[in-house]
Formats: structure tokens, sequence, C-alpha cells
């Protein structure tokens, strides 16, 4: 049980430090947050603590200001959730053969910063940049664009950004 808590807490430590980070999307910041409470909850239960019930968007439930009957409602659906949860668990730790395999893959996000200086090109007119991540393996483009227009002066277009175009790539 050490063991399976602690990776339950690696997991929500590297979460955290995505959702400290700043670069998430505000879809993917929703979701993560959703899994961090739903990996709270699970960790609850199996330690056997006390079920916090919660809204669909994870935040607690207010017991001043929600019904009896709905905190029942929630309760239930929380508990069958986790308990669900619990039993594919079980069922994956039972598939995995016994060389010790992790029962948590983590996901490791990397983050890639650029700070564009200077574009030398001699073509005498406008040009546009565009960067983005390619992943070989999958052939095919797995980031969002960063477009930097150019002058055929050697400056970029729009001189507040001199010195200051820059993008971070997760």
């Amino acid at each position: 049980q050490f063991r399976h808590v602690q990776q339950l807490t690696y997991s929500l430590i590297e979460w955290r430090s995505q959702i400290l980070s700043g670069t998430l999307p505000k879809d993917e910041l929703a979701e993560l947050k959703k899994k961090v409470t739903a990996k709270i909850d699970y960790g609850n239960r199996i330690l056997g603590l006390d079920l916090v019930v919660r809204d669909d968007n994870g935040n607690i439930l207010d017991p001043d200001e929600t019904s009896t009957i709905a905190l029942f409602k929630a309760h239930e659906t929380a508990s069958k959730r986790i308990e669900e949860r619990i039993q594919e668990e079980k069922s994956l730790q039972q598939s995995l053969d016994l060389r010790g395999q992790p029962i948590f893959n983590s996901t490791h996000t990397y983050s890639l910063y650029v700070n564009f200086k200077n574009f030398v090109c001699n073509i005498g007119e406008d040009a546009e940049l565009l960067m983005s991540l390619y992943d070989p393996d999958l052939s095919k483009f797995i980031s969002e664009n960063y477009l930097v227009r150019w002058g055929s002066n050697g400056m970029p277009k729009e001189i507040e950004k001199l010195n200051n175009l820059q993008a971070v790539f997760t």
C-alpha cells in the first residue's frame, strides 16, 4: 500500500508542477484539475479517509448551500466512480507480470523556450517566419505555430516587439 500511495503522490507532485508552470491552455488546465481531484479522492478511499463530495468541476460542495438530497446523490456518484477506479486498478495490477513494472506511467512534459533575436535573408521584401515543433515519428506538427513578421529592412514588422520575440513550446 505504501508503494501505491507513493506512486499517487509522485503523480500529484508532477501535476502540481504542471499547474504552477502556467504554460497549460485553459482546457488542459481544467482537465488536469479534474484528474488531480479524482486522484486525491481515490487516494483518500484507499487510505480509508473520508470522501470529499465535489461538483462536476472538482470544487468541494458547500453543505450549507447544497441540499441534503443533492449532497447524497453527489456522494453516491463519487463513491461509485471511485469504486470503479479501484476495480480497474485491481484488474490492471493482476494483468501485469511480476517483473516489477510500475502501475502508473508518468508522462513527462518538456518546454522549449525560444528567444528570437535575428533573421538574415537577402530577399529584398517582407518575410514571415513560421516556427512550430515537428514530430518525425508521427510525421506531423505537434505544437501551435509562432509567426514572426520580418520586414525588408531587416527588422521585425512590429517594431515594439524588437528584442521581445519569445515563445514557449510545451
